[in-house]
């Protein structure tokens, strides 16, 4: 008999205490954490059970959260569909583009096609097909399959390595076993665990958690937990996961939008096996005549610009450095981060910046209040306002939301 439906309210104790802040242009090592031990929607993957449900003991939600805390799994290798839609507009790979730069990408700069830093961004957008291999926290290997081309990150003892085959560019790093978790941590998601981890640290008494039915996924038999704002103003409609009933390891995880239609993130796997991988996986040469580039310490240089990472965890006094007074408005799924970017104005009017003001003013939509005049610029899950004044307001909240706070604050 498939699990009776529950609604548990778990407290963010009860889940795993936030990662340190991962940094802007991080060099990354394959996560150690879901595909090992350790992290945005069409349906792509084929699971949630067309099927039919499989039969499984009852579980709660606490228990199934639990469950996924306590889960061991260190060896693994299979396959991974994820598909990102935002709704960002299409501007001719723009998009790509800026979150390429944004992680510190150095193609066409002197840097190499292979470094990790820029090509592991290319998930936050469109369908990628993923293969993944685990053996501990000291071997793992992500490759990015393409069209004509595959691009693989592995991580051997001491050595990670990035290999584009497009281009027959190699990159290579060292690190010790301190930076290889400090580095896993700072990876984007790329895993199911991966995202239902960030997901289950916002569970609070402002989410609504229950286990609503079962699944198959990938072969294997799963529990369905369903996360949900209790709260109006979110973007985030519900967030759904598939846990493995014997492993306790989230094999799929989907993320849609309180506005409808199709997810904003799915991620799962279409194959998987948890037995350990041969030894072969995990062996990397150059292939002869490959451009290699040594990421070495002087190379990474300091800063938020591919430095060592520093170690332990961001406090808020941290991470609201570089911005005036970051503070935090709200709580639960309505949080909202704002602060002031110290410009006296925000953004230029058309007049101001010519073709480039009116630009920007098109990706945007104009709001005012008793606040003044802004510009709201939107996504599928987070919006951003920017006041005449220079401050600034994002949340995964609707634009109503954004306009209420900078009306509260002003």
């Amino acid at each position: 008999m498939a699990p009776n439906e529950t609604d548990d309210t778990t407290t963010a104790g009860e889940v795993e205490e936030p990662r340190a802040g991962r940094r802007k242009a991080a060099r990354y090592v394959v996560p150690v954490t879901v595909m090992g031990v350790a992290a945005a929607t069409i349906g792509l993957v084929p699971a949630l059970a067309d099927s039919g449900d499989p039969d499984l003991p009852d579980i709660t939600a606490a228990q199934l959260i639990e469950k996924i805390a306590q889960s061991d799994v260190e060896r693994l290798s299979g396959t991974v569909k994820i598909t990102t839609d935002l709704g960002l507009p299409d501007l001719g790979g723009l998009e790509s583009g800026l979150l390429s730069g944004a992680a510190g990408g150095e193609e066409g700069e002197g840097g190499s096609s292979a470094d990790p830093s820029g090509r592991l961004t290319e998930l936050a957008s469109g369908t990628h097909t993923l293969r993944v291999a685990v053996d501990g926290p000291d071997r793992q290997k992500l490759s990015l399959l393409e069209n004509a081309a595959e691009y693989s990150l592995i991580h051997n003892g001491k050595d990670v390595w990035g290999y584009d085959s497009a281009s027959n560019e190699v990159y290579h790093a060292t690190v010790d076993e301190a930076d290889a978790e400090e580095r896993s941590a700072q990876q984007p998601p790329a895993t199911p665990k991966d995202f239902a981890e960030e997901a289950l640290k916002a569970v609070d008494d402002t989410t609504s958690v229950k286990v609503d039915g079962t699944a198959q996924v990938a072969g294997r038999d799963a529990y369905r937990l369903v996360v949900e704002p209790k709260q109006s103003g979110s973007t985030v409609g519900a967030v759904s996961i598939a846990v493995d009933s014997e492993t306790g390891m989230p094999l799929k995880f989907t993320l849609t939008p309180s506005s409808g239609g199709s997810a904003v993130v799915d991620v799962g796997f279409t194959k998987v096996s948890f037995d350990r991988p041969d030894a072969s996986t995990f062996a990397f040469t150059p292939p002869k005549g490959a451009k290699v580039t040594e990421d070495t310490e002087q190379d990474r240089g300091h800063g938020d610009f591919g430095g060592k990472p520093e170690r332990g965890p961001k406090s808020e006094e941290d991470l609201a450095k570089g911005f005036d007074g970051l503070r935090m408005l709200g709580e639960g799924w309505n949080s909202i981060a704002t602060f002031d970017t110290g410009a006296g104005a925000g953004l230029p009017t058309e007049e101001e910046a010519g073709d480039l003001g009116g630009f920007l003013g098109s990706l945007g939509d104009q709001v005012k209040g008793d606040f003044g005049k802004g510009t709201v610029f939107s996504t599928r899950l987070v919006n951003a306002l920017i006041t005449e004044d220079g401050k600034v307001y994002v949340g995964t909240v609707t634009k109503d939301a954004l306009v209420k706070a900078a009306e509260a604050g002003k």
